[in-house]
């Protein structure tokens, strides 16, 4: 297949382009900085400088739109929080302008979202099908699926990757817990009872590669079939690193220093991967304490 990826050079994005061309795909990396992208990326990664001197995605079988402007990286200002909406809606506006206007348009447009799309559940288990909870996070997803969503046709299906917390080497919440956790100073967020939806970036790629190559639609859980408490989180990381994790972080501190992003480490989502593993997929990482001691390694 011919493959179009926004956000390559993000964190799920830097684990599949390996994989896709392994198994003998093309690859084309759309990127702001071609620079950075090709210092990244394999050099069999063609490269396109932004999507707007495209006419259409004729000659493209696929499209993976991972593009967004990382969540938890600053305070939810009124400025961030559009930030975070506009990275994640125009790109996705415009690549489905130019699924609509290929004369052959991709089989599959894969699109990003995140379990963030149901809003904190507190310990409801959340399959697909479960109604959100109206907040900011939901608002976020709820469009950008939306958006999304058009480009689907009798030629072109869409899947929407509603993607819970993912533990790789490399970024994401590892990048930041594992120094702290290192040093003996990490443990539990609040009163640690939220859930965390968990996936390893194996089964996240693997997932993703799933839905390429078989005819399904709609909104699946890219998550762990187990997801944990915080607190479980805490005390399973703290295990593997052979260190204690103790150190809570009080609800009012965390609300004090990240305003209303707290709601990202002290809510979460009871979520399950409902409909990716009745298409038949097999998750290889489900047991936490493996799948950390697996990636910390």
């Amino acid at each position: 297949m011919k493959i179009v990826i926004t956000g390559a050079t993000g964190l799920i994005g830097q684990h599949l382009v390996p994989r896709l061309l392994e198994l003998g795909h093309e690859v084309i990396a759309v990127t702001r900085d071609p620079t950075k992208a090709r210092a990244r990326l394999d050099p069999r990664v063609e490269v396109w400088k932004g999507l707007h001197e495209r006419e259409n995605l004729d000659g493209i079988d696929a499209v993976i739109n991972l593009a967004g402007e990382p969540i938890a990286d600053k305070r939810w200002s009124t400025t961030q929080k559009e930030r975070l909406c506009q990275s994640r809606w125009k790109t996705t506006e415009r690549l489905v302008e130019l699924v609509k206007t290929s004369q052959t348009p991709p089989a599959v447009l894969i699109s990003g979202s995140a379990t963030g799309y149901y809003g904190d559940l507190g310990e409801v288990v959340v399959t697909e099908e479960e109604p959100p909870h109206n907040e900011f996070t939901h608002k976020l997803c709820a469009r950008w699926e939306q958006i999304a969503s058009a480009a689907q046709n009798e030629h072109t299906r869409v899947c929407l990757l509603r993607t819970g917390i993912v533990l790789a080497p490399d970024g994401g919440i590892l990048g930041k817990l594992l120094p702290l956790f290192r040093l003996g100073l990490g443990g539990p967020s609040g009163n640690g009872r939220q859930y965390l939806p968990w996936i390893h970036i194996d089964d996240m790629v693997s997932g993703i590669i799933w839905l390429l190559s078989h005819d399904l639609r709609g909104p699946f859980n890219m998550v762990s079939p187990y997801p944990v408490r915080n607190e479980q989180f805490a005390h399973t990381l703290g295990h593997v690193l052979h260190r204690p994790a103790f150190m809570r972080q009080p609800a009012v501190a965390l609300r004090l220093a990240m305003g209303e992003s707290a709601v990202l480490v002290l809510g979460g989502q009871r979520a399950l991967p409902k409909r990716l593993e009745a298409s038949g997929f097999i998750f290889r990482w489900f047991d936490l304490e493996e799948a950390l001691h697996d990636v910390v390694r």
